[in-house]
């Protein structure tokens, strides 16, 4: 047989010059309530490609 999973996609934003990155918290967060850290996927580029924002993807087994 086969596994089906459901995803789901939480936007955070990049850790810019005078802040930080809130993906660890966000990444525990969901990882405690039982999804798995898939990806990031980068969403929004500054002028000179510099990622701003991206999509932080988990599973969870149906």
């Amino acid at each position: 047989m086969f596994t089906i999973y459901k995803y789901i996609y939480v936007e955070a934003k990049a850790a810019g010059y005078f802040s930080f990155g809130k993906h660890r918290g966000i990444i525990d967060k969901y990882c405690q309530e039982g999804w798995r850290f898939v990806s990031a996927i980068p969403t929004v580029f500054n002028i000179i490609g510099v990622i701003k924002q991206y999509d932080l993807v988990f599973e969870k087994e149906v």
